[in-house]
């Protein structure tokens, strides 16, 4: 065996071992997202306006609008507090990823991380980390001000909270994988703000969540429906609110079935988009 031969086995064997030794993607995922979490708080006006806004709107709507719903045996106070809920969980998903990747993208943060041996599942297992423990804290900070001061009773059914656990992760999954793919639309970090902003105002008042839903034109129901907002909102309506108000409801009924079927479609079809069109470098880099 020759020399060089030897050299190139051993030179082999030594990119071997390194690359055995790298953490794996679900390890690194985990420690980016803990970068992400730190990160997210450490921008304290950030993560103050996140929480802060769909609490604050609450408190206008539930103040404004606090009188009993005729026939749903609730009040209008209460049926905001779990479309606040849904609201606020987009706006740690959709919103808050849609933005800040667009950002990464033009800053050229997400370029110099695709030159990096991490592979690119743990970007994303990262901000999935994120929106997880964002959202988590969103719906308990609602929960608490629905309960506090709106008269909102938490479920004693175990079934009832088990319906919680799976629509919120289906609407959390959905909707982040809406904010990734959203993100490559803005052309510069500077516009992320504008795009992703106006449609996400847009779905919060034709999917019931600032406007009830018998009062809303069918057509903007529909239009409602395409999208996770509408559905998240009626089944976590469903979870927090007695049987009697679900004759508010479109259908009259939860619908339970359509809820998981189309927040379900909204995870793959967005994990879809994701995989079409995200980019790793902006436009303006070619």
């Amino acid at each position: 065996m020759s020399t060089s031969t030897t050299a190139a086995g051993g030179r082999g064997t030594a990119q071997q071992t390194a690359r055995g030794t790298l953490p794996g993607a679900w390890r690194l995922g985990l420690a980016r997202g803990a970068l992400e979490v730190k990160q997210f708080f450490r921008q304290r006006d950030q993560a103050v306006f996140t929480f802060a806004f769909p609490i604050v709107f609450l408190f206008l709507f539930a103040s404004i609008f606090s009188d009993d719903v005729e026939g749903a045996g609730i009040t209008a106070s209460q049926l905001y507090v779990p479309a606040m809920i849904a609201a606020g969980i987009m706006a740690t998903s959709f919103q808050s990823l849609g933005i800040s990747i667009a950002i990464e993208r033009d800053e050229k943060q997400l370029r110099r991380l695709r030159g990096t041996p991490m592979p690119p599942a743990a970007y994303f297992l990262g901000k999935v980390w994120l929106v997880l423990v964002t959202g988590l804290l969103e719906a308990a900070a609602l929960l608490a001000v629905g309960t506090v001061f709106y008269g909102v009773d938490l479920p004693t059914d175990p079934g009832a909270w088990l319906r919680f656990g799976w629509i919120f992760l289906l609407g959390l999954t959905g909707c982040a994988l809406l904010g990734i793919a959203v993100s490559s639309v803005p052309r510069s970090g500077q516009s992320a703000s504008s795009v992703v902003i106006l449609p996400f105002l847009v779905l919060q008042f034709i999917s019931g969540v600032y406007i009830s839903i018998d009062t809303i034109p069918s057509w903007m129901l529909n239009i409602g429906a395409l999208f996770p907002l509408k559905w998240l909102a009626q089944g976590l309506r469903g979870v927090f609110l007695p049987e009697s108000a679900a004759v508010l409801e479109q259908a009259g009924s939860w619908e339970y079935g359509r809820v998981a079927l189309v927040l379900g479609a909204w995870c793959i079809g967005g994990l879809a988009l994701c995989l079409m069109t995200f980019r790793w470098k902006s436009r303006r880099d070619g």
